[in-house]
């Protein structure tokens, strides 16, 4: 199941949430999860490639592409928000824990510093 961990633009102040683990809406919805999180050219590179899939196959290889598609897109979401300049903005401990699902190491260039509450 999916976890989500709040990510902030410094430079813009706009937050967002980054998600890790595996994409049980991308299962069950395809695309749709890419276009509600305003990932437009994911949304539209994945449904045109599902369609051709699905023409192809005769309506069976796109269940297995979003089944492997799930496994991913969390992780390739978040590591895209990175690129963008967002930087983790929850706890410390929930940011270390994102960052060690994702695969990164926690720095100042990906997390910001919150201060104890």
């Amino acid at each position: 199941m999916a976890t989500k961990i709040t990510m902030e633009n410094p430079q813009t102040g706009e937050t967002t949430s980054g998600f890790y683990g595996f994409s049980w809406t991308t299962l069950f919805f395809g695309a749709f999860p890419a276009l509600f999180r305003k990932d437009f050219i994911t949304f539209i590179g994945l449904f045109v490639i599902l369609i051709i899939l699905a023409f192809v196959s005769l309506g069976i290889a796109p269940f297995f592409v979003m089944l492997i598609w799930s496994f991913m897109y969390n992780k390739y979401y978040t590591t895209g928000l990175l690129k963008k300049g967002f930087v983790f903005s929850a706890t410390h401990t929930e940011n270390e824990l994102a960052a060690g699902r994702l695969g990164l190491k926690l720095n100042s260039h990906n997390c910001k510093t919150v201060a104890a509450q």
